[in-house]
């Protein structure tokens, strides 16, 4: 943990959910510059139109289910709208999407106009709404165990320089003791609290339909002793300082995200690896059959260009190893398959 003394140029001692909100959110923001995400990393959307093309197939099947032509599809944390594009472009004509772009920077020049841009997801609408690498950069606070193997609060200052703070108490002490428990001395955590509430609030503006969370994530039975609290710029990770220079972001505890979610008498949540989430919807990096190679060249090059792309979303050490979290929402005449 690094050292620092209090006051100074560098600020005051602020939690990490505090000092991130500010740095990620704040005038100035990293995530209001005019750049948007994919001017600093690449995710699925930016890999391939494949990611967006299924997507979309998803969004299809929830209208099937729901047994309507006319269907919302909400993109949590939009970005500049590249998700909402892809998607709109690929849905058959017809089905109807009311698409809605959630998303805290002002609306992008040239978005097609059919997207409605919303600071919150609508509420009350039958759909799907879909939070690709949204819950990573909802601000969490930050514990360490003390000598003692005591939770306490990880408090950083604008340059990065860390201390610990007060014991962690209250709600915050439980969902360590229920989620990630800290036992011995040096031990961290991103406390997901904050996390789990805002992914409950969303699922809670369905009307019915499919909510589905994808992050990087972990789980009860692997969490890292030491956290995963990051940042990154310019495509390449960097230590984490929130002075507004760096995306700041940490894994997700999805299975406390789901359990915070639930709903009755919803079928069960399901977290599946990426890499089988999007075979499910038809993306597979095989490659095409050599034959095609000699009777259509051109649709041989075509189909060996998508392979490639599909084994970026789905290859183990990358894009395949995000988790998926589907949680559906019932709703009258709604029967999941």
């Amino acid at each position: 943990m690094a050292g620092g003394v209090n006051g100074g140029a560098a600020g005051p001692w602020r939690g990490w959910r505090e000092a991130t909100e500010a740095a990620l959110y704040g005038p100035g923001g990293f995530y209001l510059r005019s750049e948007g995400p994919a001017g600093h990393f690449r995710t699925s959307v930016h890999a391939s139109p494949l990611f967006a093309a299924a997507v979309a197939r998803l969004l299809e099947r929830v209208a099937d289910e729901l047994g309507t032509d006319e269907v919302a599809f909400v993109d949590m944390g939009a970005g500049r709208g590249e998700l909402l594009t892809g998607v709109l472009a690929a849905v058959p004509s017809g089905l109807r999407v009311r698409a809605y772009a959630v998303e805290r920077a002002d609306r992008p020049a040239g978005l097609d106009p059919r997207v409605e841009w919303t600071a919150r997801p609508p509420s009350g609408v039958r759909g799907l709404l879909f939070a690709n690498e949204w819950l990573d950069n909802v601000p969490a606070d930050v514990a360490e165990a003390d000598d003692t193997g005591t939770p306490r609060y990880v408090e950083v200052r604008e340059d990065g320089a860390e201390r610990l703070g007060a014991p962690v108490t209250g709600a915050d002490a439980a969902w360590l003791e229920r989620w990630w428990p800290l036992r011995e001395p040096g031990e961290r955590a991103e406390i997901g609290r904050a996390r789990d509430e805002a992914w409950a609030r969303a699922v809670g503006t369905l009307a019915g339909g499919l909510a589905v969370a994808v992050d990087y994530a972990h789980t009860a039975e692997s969490r890292p002793p030491f956290g995963t609290l990051t940042g990154f710029r310019d495509g390449r990770e960097v230590l984490p300082v929130p002075d507004g220079s760096c995306d700041i972001t940490a894994h997700v505890a999805l299975d406390a995200c789901a359990e915070a979610a639930a709903t009755r008498p919803a079928p069960g949540p399901e977290l599946i690896p990426q890499r089988e989430a999007l075979r499910r919807l038809g993306v597979s990096g095989e490659r095409p059959p050599l034959t095609l190679a000699s009777s259509d060249p051109a649709a041989y090059v075509r189909a060996l260009a998508a392979a490639g792309e599909a084994a970026e979303l789905t290859a183990r050490g990358g894009l395949g190893d995000f988790t998926w979290l589907l949680q559906r929402v019932p709703a009258e005449g709604y029967c999941p398959a």
